[in-house]
């Protein structure tokens, strides 16, 4: 199976997860106010959005030569690596980092996508990431998936099948929800199906899905494909999945076509948007595979725009 068919194929929600089942309630713990390792851990990173506390939790990475035409999603692989190296990116290897996100809203303890769950050559990180920003998995209230991909899903079940988070409601756009059966039951996941349907609650574009938290739909690389949007006060924060994958690539030339889009047109489109609105708005930008942790900005530069990470 090629790389496109790993992280793209609509049935990577089975692949990632297996045969997951429900597993019994574990005590429910009050999660800790401040992370405990959160000044000397190299895998969190807590930072706030007005009074909201949130923490970028490491699951991985993946990397993949740049002018392999089955591993890389942008065709134009000499225009690729010549931005890499201009970049002062010598190695040739598009670097892909993934990064969960938690928000503490209110009572709520809310998880953005779940990483890759250690597949698709990844460390699978993230419930060690999880405990050391003090928090348990029973503790969470409710994940907010981006889009069905095997590395935004795959951490929301083990090995074993049990579901990794069993307190939480799991919530994804009503269009993604039945671009991941249509997939899943393709490839046979009826028991799977059983297992998660009673978890997942979905929602139209625009919802207001907690207190703080907006969904907002980024068309382009699945058909339900969300951002979110964490607000409070004055101060907002734009998670935006895999709108962009390269904070380099992504950025610097988003008119090229992504192949891990399902609808390259759209995706070149909501790209362009994207960097328009940050840089116009000073808006911070949570980039799930940019360099960990991030968030940052995009700025005008020249004729185009740049990535440029929180110090």
């Amino acid at each position: 199976m090629t790389f496109y068919a790993r992280i793209a194929a609509a049935s990577l929600i089975l692949a990632a997860m297996g045969a997951a089942a429900c597993s019994p309630e574990p005590e429910k713990r009050e999660a800790t106010s401040t992370p405990p390792a959160a000044l000397s851990h190299p895998d969190i990173h807590a930072f706030r959005i007005g009074q909201i506390q949130a923490v970028a939790l490491k699951d991985g990475e993946m990397a993949f030569p740049a002018t392999n035409r089955e591993m890389s999603p942008w065709s134009d692989t000499a225009e690729v690596s010549a931005l890499l190296t201009a970049s002062g990116q010598a190695d040739g290897q598009i670097h892909l980092s993934i990064q969960p996100l938690l928000v503490r809203d209110g009572e709520r303890v809310v998880l953005i996508d779940t990483g890759a769950g250690g597949q698709m050559g990844t460390e699978g990180k993230l419930l060690a990431s999880l405990r050391a920003a003090g928090v348990e998995p029973g503790q969470v209230t409710d994940v907010l998936i981006s889009h069905a991909h095997g590395d935004h899903v795959g951490g929301l079940a083990g090995k074993d099948g049990a579901l990794t988070f069993p307190n939480a409601v799991v919530r994804m756009s009503a269009a993604e929800w039945e671009f991941a059966k249509a997939g899943a039951a393709e490839a046979g996941a009826a028991p799977l199906l059983a297992a998660i349907t009673p978890r997942v609650q979905t929602f139209a574009p625009g919802a207001q899905v907690t207190p703080s938290i907006k969904a907002v739909p980024l068309a382009g690389h699945t058909p339900g494909h969300s951002g979110y949007e964490i607000v409070s006060g004055t101060e907002r924060l734009l998670y935006i999945g895999d709108a962009m994958h390269s904070s380099l690539v992504s950025v610097q030339r988003p008119e090229l076509v992504n192949g891990w889009d399902s609808d390259g047109a759209p995706g070149v489109t909501t790209r362009q948007g994207l960097l328009n609105r940050g840089a116009s708005e000073s808006l911070r930008v949570y980039g799930v595979h940019f360099p960990f942790p991030g968030v940052g900005r995009f700025q005008r530069r020249d004729d185009g725009f740049v990535w440029v990470p929180e110090s």
